[in-house]
């Protein structure tokens, strides 16, 4: 799909594609293809030129009728000549929402909305969530075992995971606004957090360190001053180890505290206040146990290792009390998979 070319390049925008067809032969096709940079509709009519005329226009989303970092994508379809326009959805961003298919119907132009806009809902779930809650798209993710642990009891884990399935994670990670662990996490694994190779988005890797405890010598605190790390922490944190952390060049978030944890729901509304579309839980359990508990959980990204650690104090990927109920648990809906040169990877995004 066209659209799909953009992803993890216009995010917060939506990923859009557009074909021009005339006669049944594709003659322009274009997508946006980075935030700022020119939508996919005026890309589609450069490529297709003078053929513009008298055609289709399929486009994923309703053309935008307002200037933002670019000019309204209505007055190009209006200049290009086009006689119809098939819109996969409407979009509900406030300065368009229904106003792009009224100015091109006030036009003259034959306009179709929801053609295969189940789909076009699908591909743009986080771009649409922002919109609704304010709030990012939350992927949470992990590697286990058959028998669902996550380490041994001795805490040993690396690698579950074979190293396809890792490959695999790393793309992700490059198209993501942030990556989230606790102070556990840190402690145990002292990790980068960062895409290898790098991808189009430099993911803010936040940390969830309720007491400041995040040691000065880890990598993320090193390497604070090159890419994005920020500290989320409450007021049971001593004041000199912010300060020490701040000097190091992390950003430190001072959030409510529930019950000796920060707030999940107060995490979220920061990332989406600064218009973060994708963040990416990657543990450990204690902290996916907190957003599965909250039902902060959008999607899963599980990456399945065929093999059994067993061990009744083998850690599993999801901590605290958990559902008493399984009519109460977290459904995320169907889910699909992918084989990974032996590794199963199930997801639901």
């Amino acid at each position: 799909m066209l659209a799909t070319r953009g992803r993890g390049a216009v995010e917060p925008n939506p990923m859009v594609g557009a074909l021009v067809v005339r006669d049944g032969q594709v003659v322009g096709e274009g997508w946006h293809g980075k935030f700022g940079g020119p939508h996919a509709e005026p890309v589609a009519f450069d490529d297709a030129k003078d053929a513009a005329a008298g055609a289709t226009l399929y486009v994923t989303l309703e053309p935008c009728c307002h200037h933002g970092k670019t000019p309204p994508c209505t007055d190009r379809v209006i200049a290009s000549g086009v006689r119809r326009v098939v819109i996969g959805m409407a979009d509900p961003f406030p300065q368009v929402a229904g106003r792009g298919t009224d100015l091109l119907r006030q036009a003259g132009i034959d306009v179709t909305v929801g053609c295969l806009e189940e789909g076009c809902r699908a591909l743009n779930r986080p771009y649409l969530k922002l919109l609704r809650t304010g709030r990012p798209f939350v992927h949470a993710k992990w590697a286990m075992s058959l028998d669902g642990r996550i380490a041994t009891a001795t805490g040993d884990s690396k690698w579950i995971s074979n190293e396809a399935s890792r490959r695999h994670a790393h793309q992700f990670r490059g198209i993501i606004d942030a990556i989230i662990v606790g102070t556990g996490t840190v402690l145990a694994d002292d990790p980068s957090l960062t895409a290898r190779p790098p991808g189009p988005r430099v993911a803010t890797r936040v940390v969830l360190d309720t007491r400041g405890r995040i040691p000065r010598e880890s990598k993320l605190v090193q390497t604070a001053r090159d890419l994005p790390t920020l500290i989320a922490t409450t007021s049971l944190a001593a004041e000199q180890d912010l300060e020490a952390l701040r000097a190091a060049g992390c950003e430190c978030l001072v959030l409510p505290e529930i019950a000796g944890r920060l707030s999940i729901d107060a995490l979220l509304e920061e990332l989406g206040r600064r218009w973060f579309t994708n963040v990416l839980v990657e543990g450990g359990s204690g902290v996916l146990g907190s957003f599965v508990a909250e039902r902060a959980i959008d999607a899963v990204r599980v990456y399945v290792a065929p093999c059994i650690i067993g061990g009744a104090r083998a850690m599993g990927p999801v901590g605290g009390d958990g559902f008493s109920l399984i009519r109460d648990s977290h459904d995320l809906g169907p889910l699909r998979t992918e084989s990974l040169e032996g590794d199963l990877f199930i997801t639901n995004s």
